[in-house]
């Protein structure tokens, strides 16, 4: 006996001669599981530049200038002249400003599995059999 879904039929097997029936196909739903990338995940660092500004107080030497002649026995020469006055060149100080990298903590990034519940629907076919009997006197045919 063989047939197609569409006549009621199914996938028939022959059956041996002395097995009198039909057979009954079910369908199944079987749910499989499969890895899918789903995007990826980036991780940027961000450098964060903050403006400082801040007063520092700082010395220096300011010059009264003197204009003196040139004497006959000038060296040219820092010279400590009898009132206690230094006779040479003005010095002034440098603020110097030196940055570091200091480090402040680690970022540890892991990954973890998450089980999610997802509704899975499809539609199954199943089979029923029937015997209709019309016209054959009862108990003739077996169910």
């Amino acid at each position: 006996m063989t047939g197609t879904w569409e006549d009621g039929g199914g996938e028939s097997r022959p059956l041996p001669d002395d097995a009198p029936g039909l057979v009954r196909h079910e369908e199944e739903a079987t749910v499989a599981k499969r890895w899918e990338g789903v995007g990826y995940a980036r991780v940027r660092r961000e450098v964060e530049s903050n403006s400082v500004r801040a007063e520092y107080p700082r010395r220096r030497d300011e010059l009264v200038p003197e204009r003196v002649p040139v004497g006959p026995d000038d060296s040219g020469r820092i010279e400590t002249l009898p009132d206690g006055s230094i006779s040479g060149p003005p010095f002034e100080e440098e603020l110097v400003v030196t940055t570091r990298t200091v480090l402040r903590e680690r970022v540890i990034i892991r990954k973890e599995a998450v089980t999610e519940w997802e509704t899975v629907e499809a539609e199954l076919r199943r089979e029923h059999i029937s015997i209709d009997t019309d016209g054959l006197p009862e108990g003739s045919v077996e169910a």
